[in-house]
């Protein structure tokens, strides 16, 4: 598998400090699901190192306004988790309404519909169903979601000026073929 070491407790003070959260716990039970998920052209990178943080590489497919792009996503699990949900955020510049300019992702299960009985392949999925039905009426990027929701066109137009790279919008893109 993947090989995590558990973390020694201390036994010279009787302090807790190197002990193993719940959260972490939790999310260890998780990890051997993730690489199964069903999620075409994403890829999950683990490290060994930090078991709470990790990377999903997404490649939307063809129907997708965003393709040929791969959007990195950094993934943070707390150690509250899964009563905490994970923060994520998209390292990669993008032009959507559900993600700004600084990489915040809006998604309503990261915020007030989470629920303890999600579990993190629950917001991979979600997280990659962005390329296919995003929310313009619940936006981080306000221009991005007015522009899609009252002219589609000029939206896709925007998004695929993005994908040649260069200065959009006061932001660098890199350029996917």
């Amino acid at each position: 598998m993947l090989g995590f070491k558990k973390r020694e407790q201390k036994e010279d003070d009787g302090s807790n400090t190197n002990t193993v959260s719940a959260g972490e716990l939790q999310f260890k039970k998780e990890i051997p699901e993730l690489p199964g998920l069903m999620i075409p052209q994403g890829k999950l990178q683990l490290d060994p190192n930090n078991v709470m943080k990790f990377r999903v590489d997404y490649t939307p497919e063809k129907d997708s306004y965003w393709y040929p792009g791969v959007y990195k996503f950094t993934f943070e699990v707390s150690n509250e988790y899964p009563h905490k949900s994970p923060k994520v955020h998209c390292d990669t510049q993008i032009y959507h309404p559900n993600i700004d300019f600084q990489g915040n992702v809006c998604l309503n299960i990261l915020k007030e519909d989470w629920k303890p009985t999600l579990s993190m392949a629950t917001v991979i999925a979600s997280v990659y169903f962005l390329f296919y039905d995003p929310n313009p009426k619940d936006p981080l990027n306000h221009e991005a979601a007015e522009l899609m929701r009252d002219n589609r066109e000029s939206f896709v137009a925007n998004v695929k000026k993005t994908l040649k790279g260069g200065k959009h919008f006061g932001q660098d893109f890199v350029k996917f073929n």
